[in-house]
């Protein structure tokens, strides 16, 4: 297990409103230990960001992809972010902006 961390932005699209996929992700990425949040956007997409060690980082991306039962994910785009982006410590489910 590596020490190496990362942060992330992720804009995920497609059928990712009204299907549970904002609170798939706060269980998923508590699961992994990961700080940062995620939201919906005005315009039907679902953004987060992930902050904690790399390899568990990835495998949130990864899960993403999938997201939960209902979802039908079309695209995953990430991006490095700071991690002061993550916010305060833990993970959280915020307003739609």
């Amino acid at each position: 297990m590596s020490d190496a961390r990362a942060c992330v932005h992720v804009r995920i699209r497609g059928r990712v409103q009204g299907v549970w996929f904002r609170a798939w992700t706060v269980e998923q990425a508590q699961g992994l230990g990961l700080d940062g949040w995620v939201r919906n956007r005005a315009d039907g997409s679902v953004e987060a960001v992930f902050s904690g060690p790399e390899d568990q980082v990835e495998s949130m991306i990864a899960a993403c992809h999938d997201g939960p039962l209902l979802a039908a994910v079309d695209e995953v785009v990430s991006e490095p972010a700071e991690e002061t982006d993550a916010g305060e410590g833990g993970f959280h489910q915020l307003p739609t902006l």
